[in-house]
Parts: C-alpha cells; structure tokens; sequence
C-alpha cells in the first residue's frame, strides 16, 4: 500500500527533473547576432544588415521600430545572409533592437542600432540640378546675397561717366585718323 504513494512521488521528481530539459530541446533553435553597419545613422539613413546564424543559402526576415519595412536577408557568401534598411524619416533619436528570423525557424538574431540627429540636416538624396552637399552652402549663398541691395544711383552714374569717356575717346581717335589720312 505503502507503494503506491512512493510510486507518484518518483513519477513526480522525474518529471520535474525531464520537463526543463525537454522545454530546453524544444527551445534549441540557434541564436545569434545581427551585424548592423553603420550602428549609428540618421533617419532617411541606409544601414546593412548581417547575420551568419541561418546556414549557408538560406533566408530570414528581419525588423526593427527604426525601419521603414522589412528587411529581407539573401546569401551573401558561404555562411552569412546579407541585408539592407532604410531608417524611418521621422524616428525619433535612441536605440532599437533589431531582430531576425531565419526561414522556417532554424535560427534567430538579435542586434541593435542607435539614430542619431544631426545639428544641421543634410540631403539624403542628390538634388537634381547636381547641388548635392553643396546644397546647403549655395542656400547660404543666397541668403547672403539676397540681404545686398543691387546697383544704386551711384552705380549708374559711373557708369553713364565711364561709356561718356570711352565715347569721347573714340570719337577723338577717329578725327586723329582722318586728319592723318588727309595730309
């Protein structure tokens, strides 16, 4: 009768002591670090993503608050999976995690990555008319030049002077020839 009880209670501390080691080979799916270059960027920035923890040809899909979508991983050599993202325009600056799945759950990453604001904003894309990072300084050009007055009165005066002299000159040369030309 006795056995009864003494049965259960080693049925119990087996199970107790087998139920973490099956929850651990259920849960063994690889683990790994996602490479994000570079780990610092501005929103509109583009960062490339890298991990090795999927295997050789595989696929994964990765994410982050700071995307603008997700980032779908390609091989990129014999054991990593490669990927690029475009920062959100509006993310605000701090850190995010970034997390990757590999294709049909053979593994899982994990990385992080920093947004940053800059002071003074620079384009992210080229400006058509070819202004690209010179686009802020023909800005600054510009407002300079816009707080200058344009040519006052005595800008046409010496002008009007400088023409009457030349003509005068001319005119004074021209007799010279044909007085010259008539002796």
């Amino acid at each position: 009768m006795r056995s009864l009880p003494l049965t259960f209670c080693a049925a119990a501390a087996a199970a107790a002591t087998l139920l973490p080691a099956t929850a651990a080979l259920a849960d063994s799916e690889p683990q790994g670090r996602v490479s994000v270059t570079p780990s610092a960027t501005a929103p509109g920035g583009e960062v490339e993503l890298w991990v090795d923890v999927c295997g050789r040809g595989r696929e994964a899909k990765g994410n982050s608050d700071a995307f603008v979508s997700e980032a779908h991983f390609a091989p990129a050599d014999e054991t990593g999976l490669f990927a690029e993202a475009r920062i959100r325009s509006d993310a605000e600056p701090g850190d995010y995690d970034v997390w990757v799945n590999c294709k049909g759950g053979k593994g899982k990453a994990t990385g992080r990555i920093t947004v940053v604001h800059h002071r003074q904003p620079s384009p992210v894309a080229p400006v058509r008319a070819g202004g690209g990072g010179t686009a802020t300084l023909a800005d600054q050009a510009a407002g300079q030049a816009a707080g200058q007055d344009g040519p006052g009165t005595w800008h046409a005066v010496t002008g009007l002077v400088l023409g009457a002299v030349a003509a005068v000159a001319v005119a004074f040369r021209s007799v010279r020839r044909r007085r010259s030309a008539a002796d």
